[in-house]
């Protein structure tokens, strides 16, 4: 039905469809329907209706909403048309104070919008959308009910001045939000203030829920204000406590006066939970106040205020209690360390008395593990960073913490093993299965743990004996009770992870050989402990045990096992005792058993086999440690062994996730290093690397075998030597060039070994493929195939090693890989894998695919790719309209994969494209052709939208403008103008990959197309040419080569024209400064002084637009 017939009941009827209707189709139908509405010229009259005689609110919310998005475009409406709908809105919210608080809410955006975006419009010498306040003042002399509106009003308008907008040039906003914080934003706060502190003088009735929403608005006000982005810097919120208010400093008055920190300390004492925690999220935003705002007097007495009230909150507990007041409290406590020094801490009156409050406080709160355990990160920050801080203390006041700390640590590793009890009985959620959280807290606990380590170290040897032998005597007990045991387990896995967190606390320039004797006992007992937990399986096993072993045994390797390993460490002198370990080498034998063994037994359980990959990972990635691991026998076992036989997670049974296959690329990768270890010494054995000899200046050396001997005779002594040596050097060569006919084929024999038992699953394929039959396991089968072969393409960065895994694979196995491609295309689980490794093939990594020159291995990579890139791209068109949540998991990343191969393969330069045309090989035609079909099926929305495939897409037109404008100009205007959309919009993204790619593109077309129609205007008539057929950009360009020019002129004069007149001059005169000095070429010192120009110009504009202190709506636009 049309919008213009449809009636109050009909609008009211959509809304309610679209809010709280359970008909996926009716809400579908309800939002195009009012997305229509939007447009609609009778948008505002539609509006106004269902404000006024609209029975829902959800008529109303729908009013609102459109009233925003209308306010929000990016061509604004008439200044007079929006005053009228801001007058509208305040009379209408004046007028009815019991609307629905979603419904205020939502109307209010509509004003603070409206405001934000017309803070700079001018209306008779005056800013018509400035006087905010004074409007706010007359909801402030009404009501309770007004009040609150009027506040919201101001928290909403602070909250939206703060807000970044990235549809909008961010200079535009940056402007409009400084003007705000250095006329406005002061005073809101002092009458923000000002209102709380009447809510203190005059007793309120919070019971009332109108005047605790009041005071719960002017909180928000306060915090609003503190949290506004002072500098432009939009800081990250998840790094909450690495922040820093930047208080500007015409506010000092505010922040000296004792006043305002007692009001919200007070306020805290006053009010109800609900409201307490937001009093403290203030005194949190105060902690965190900029050091250079005071001087060193006032920083001291600014302290002592906050630590004061610090004390009287702790003497005081009873509001902690309330998880919102106890979250806020704990980042209070955080922030106070975060912006003072542990120096000035430690001066402040009232810190001896205050430490023993907040430690007894964070012993209460560890040992109630379960209460806002989120809160507890707070704490333990507090204590690091107050710990770490010790070495740089200068003062002789005492800072406690060898007292405490030990607490500290004591508290944290008693609560965690009491906590496994109840977790079991009462069937709770276990804090180890959020592994995140858990390294988090440990990662802080290694610092605490570290002061007084010999407390520590007593503490966890005394509970991992006692727990250990509890937990041998069940392992022997015949009718073992299975909760016992499990408790046992879980007991045993923290001790696990604490160790491993103590040990890797271990700093070099705190550390003695005390403390690494201490690392050594308690290593011992973990070491013990793998070995017991090895024995006995597959029967004895628990994975959060292994898990925590894991995390041990990295923790170990990072402090004593690597390049820089100190063998004279005590670390291993109990080790050596107790289990024969002495050095890192049998270390990394037990490291390499351990690997085995969990590959072997683990094969089921996804996180131990991915955690364990990833520490074999990483012990690969040193070269030195690579050398000392291939000669341990488990090392060897694995390379000779990788089969599902001996691992069994690389088997294809259906039990498998196909997700679980992603470890296999990092099993080969990590494979594959340590097999090239062995391969890169031998070919350095055989390149003979003898130093060059210099030969006598000036000397010309005779060929040592056709020189006669008389002649010989009667040369120098020096001259007979230098012939010796040259012969010396012949015979050298020749026995390398021997070498290189013989030794290669032991690495490659060597290699296909390694690779046989994939040869043996691709034959298996191919068998399967020409019967048919058994078709899900050959999916499967090349799934892992294909993570496999990325895995071992990722690790050989050497152009031998390449060229033998090239040799192997081609041409026998990537027809089987594209007929994968072919038969799978719609399926990501499938696909993904293949392309993966396809574009890993084609990356030129440390030059490993530059081959000899007598070798066309560059041009049949390319064609193997491009023929699994058209295959893909013409395929996967043929799945039509997806809808938005499969879009990208079946079409959008696919393509994203093709594009970052083929961005690959033309930056690579190890193919010569021109050999194709040449030649009449279309193979690189074709996969252009196949981009040009998968970008016009994107929109250029989702271009942006996906970040993988803006970064894949940009990155490729980069290369494509660099070196084949050819084919760039000879696009359909259809699709050229896409393609140069898509550039305009990419220009202003955010990600600097896409605005630097799109800036560079953009000067490529431009100067492809300065140079030919420069070069065309310099051939007398009778040799001017006409185009190649299809340079259809070429050719309009040469037909109107003043187009640029002319839109220059438009765009310049369109900008002056819309500044008042005493300014137009001055603008005509900064553009016609633009191009000073500018000549017509493209030589760097002409770019260069082009580039000079635009900064003048900027300069010269924004002085411009900011003289008199006004300007018009569009200046924030030319801004930027």
């Amino acid at each position: 039905m049309a919008l213009h017939f449809q009636s109050l009941a009909e609008l009211e009827a959509l809304c309610t469809h679209l809010y709280i209707g359970t008909d996926l189709t009716q809400r579908i139908e309800a939002e195009k329907a009012l997305l229509e509405l939007i447009d609609s010229p009778e948008c505002l009259s539609k509006c106004q209706l269902l404000l006024e005689q609209g029975t829902t609110s959800y008529a109303q919310l729908l009013a609102a909403t459109c009233l925003s998005k209308l306010v929000s475009r990016v061509s604004p409406l008439p200044v007079e048309q929006r005053i009228d709908i801001r007058n509208y809105i305040l009379n209408y919210v004046a007028s009815q104070p019991k609307l629905a608080p979603f419904v205020i809410q939502a109307l209010i955006q509509v004003i603070a919008k409206i405001t934000k975006l017309g803070w700079f419009e001018v209306q008779k010498d005056q800013f018509v959308f400035r006087e905010i306040i004074a409007d706010v003042k007359k909801f402030l002399q009404g009501t309770v009910e007004h009040c609150a509106t009027g506040v919201m009003l101001l928290s909403e308008l602070t909250q939206e001045m703060n807000l970044v907008d990235y549809s909008r040039p961010s200079a535009k906003h940056r402007k409009i939000s400084t003007s705000f914080r250095d006329t406005s934003l002061k005073d809101i706060l002092v009458l923000a203030c000002s209102l709380l502190k009447e809510v203190l003088a005059k007793p309120l009735n919070l019971q009332d829920q109108s005047q605790q929403n009041l005071v719960m608005q002017v909180l928000k006000l306060v915090l609003n204000c503190l949290n506004f982005d002072f500098i432009g810097s939009s800081a990250d919120e998840s790094a909450d406590d690495l922040c820093t208010v930047q208080i500007p400093t015409t506010w000092r008055t505010i922040f000296l006066e004792p006043e305002t920190l007692d009001l919200f300390f007070n306020l805290y004492h006053s009010l109800p939970p609900l409201l307490s925690q937001l009093a403290l999220a203030c005194l949190v935003q105060f902690a965190s106040t900029r050091r250079s705002l005071f001087s060193s007097p006032e920083r001291a007495r600014y302290l002592g205020d906050l630590i004061k009230g610090v004390k009287r909150i702790l003497e005081n507990p009873q509001g902690l209690s309330d998880p919102g007041n106890y979250h806020e409290f704990c980042r209070f406590l955080a922030r106070l360390k975060t912006n003072y020094q542990l120096g000035e801490l430690v001066m402040v009156k009232e810190y001896p008395e205050v430490i023993r409050l907040i430690a007894n406080f964070t012993i209460t709160s560890l040992q109630h593990w379960e209460f806002a355990p989120n809160s507890v990160h707070y704490l333990l920050t507090l204590w690091q960073r107050m710990v770490s801080s010790v070495p740089f203390v200068k003062s002789t006041e005492p800072h406690l913490l060898d007292t405490y700390a030990p607490e500290i640590t004591k508290a944290f590793i008693t609560s965690r093993l009491e906590s496994v009890a109840i977790v079991v009985r009462d069937n709770l959620d276990d804090p180890l299965d959020d592994t995140a959280t858990v390294f988090q807290q440990l990662e802080q606990l290694c610092t605490v743990s570290r002061c007084e380590y010999e407390k520590t170290c007593t503490l966890l040897v005394q509970l991992f004996d006692q727990n250990a032998q509890n937990y041998q005597k069940l392992l022997r007990s015949p009718s073992g009770i299975t909760v016992d045991k499990t408790i046992q387990e879980g007991r045993l896995a923290w001790l696990v992870y604490l160790v491993g967190t103590v040990v890797g606390g271990r700093l070099t320039y705190t550390s003695t050989d005390e403390h690494d004797a201490m690392d050594g006992e308690l290593s011992c007992r973990v070491f013990q402990l793998i070995s017991l937990m090895d024995t006995g399986l597959p029967q004895c096993s628990n994975e959060k045990i292994e898990l925590a072993i894991l995390w041990f045994l990295d923790q170990f390797r990072k402090t004593y096992v690597g390049d820089q390993l100190q063998r004279t460490s005590k670390v291993y002198a109990r080790m050596s005792e107790v289990l024969g370990i002495t050095d890192d080498n049998h270390v990394l034998e037990t490291f390499m058993t351990k690997i085995v063994t969990n590959l072997k037994y683990w094969g089921r359980c996804e996180p131990v086999i991915s955690r364990t990959l990833q520490f074999l990972n990483d012990l690969s990635v040193g070269y030195i440690l690579l050398k000392k691991l291939v000669k341990i026998d488990a090392v060897k076992f694995m390379l000779k062994n990788h089969t599902s036989e001996h691992f069994p997670f690389l088997g294809i049974c259906e039990s498998y996730s196909l997700s679980d296959f992603r470890c296999r690329t990092t099993f080969y990768t990590a494979l594959t290093r340590l097999l090239m270890v062995d391969l890169d010494e031998k070919t350095e054995a055989r390149s003979g690397k003898y130093p060059k000899l210099s030969r006598m200046r000036g000397s010309q050396t005779p060929n040592l075998f056709v020189t006669p001997r008389s002649e010989l005779c009667t040369q120098s002594p020096a001259y007979v030597i230098l012939l010796c040596q040259d012969m010396r050097r012949c015979t050298v060569a020749a026995l390398q060039k021997r070498s290189q006919r013989y030794y290669p084929c032991e690495d490659e024999d060597e290699f296909e070994n390694f690779m046989l038992p994939l040869t043996v699953s691709f034959e298996t394929v191919l068998q399967i493929f020409n019967n048919n039959f058994k078709q899900e396991d050959v999916k499967r089968m090349l799934i892992g195939l294909a993570r496999d072969l990325r895995g071992i393409a990722f690790a050989l960065n050497t152009k031998t090693s390449y060229t033998m895994l090239f040799d192997w694979i081609y041409p026998t196995y990537l027809p089987i890989l594209q007929r994968a491609i072919e038969r799978w295309y719609g399926e990501p689980a499938c696909t993904t894998p293949i392309l993966k490794l396809m574009a890993e093939l084609m990356q030129n990594r440390s030059q490993r695919l530059n081959f000899d020159v007598s070798s066309p291995n560059g041009i049949l990579l390319f064609r193997e790719a491009s023929k699994m890139i058209c295959t893909y791209g013409n395929q996967i068109l043929s799945l039509g309209s997806l809808s938005k949540d499969q879009i990208y998991p079946m079409k959008l990343k696919g393509i994203s994969i093709c594009y970052s191969a083929l961005k690959s393969a033309l930056c690579g330069n190890y193919v010569s494209f021109g050999v194709f045309k040449l030649y009449g090989d279309n193979h690189f035609d074709s996969v252009l052709q196949a981009f040009v079909k998968m970008l016009l099926s994107v929109s250029h929305s989702d271009l942006l939208q996906y970040r993988k495939l803006s970064q894949s897409y940009y990155p490729l037109l980069e290369f494509l403008t660099q070196d084949h404008m050819g084919f760039v100009t000879s696009l359909e205007p259809p699709v050229l103008l896409y393609v140069l959309t898509s550039v305009s919009e990419g220009l202003t993204a955010l990600d600097t990959l896409v605005s630097s790619s799109c800036c560079t593109s953009l000067d490529y077309i431009v100067t492809y197309l300065f140079k030919h129609i420069a070069k065309e205007g310099k051939k007398p008539l009778r040799y001017t040419e006409a185009p190649r057929a299809g340079q259809r950009l070429l050719h309009f360009m040469q037909q109107n080569p003043d187009v640029l020019q002319q839109h220059f002129g438009e765009l310049r004069a369109s900008l002056i024209n819309s500044q008042p007149l005493p300014k137009q001059e001055v603008l005509a005169q900064c553009f016609g400064n633009l191009m000073e000095g500018v000549e017509q070429n493209l030589s760097i010192k002409n770019r260069d002084r082009f580039t000079q120009n635009l900064s003048v110009f900027r300069r010269d504009v924004a002085e411009v637009l900011r003289s008199d202190g006004s300007t018009d709506a569009c200046s924030p636009d030319m801004m930027s």
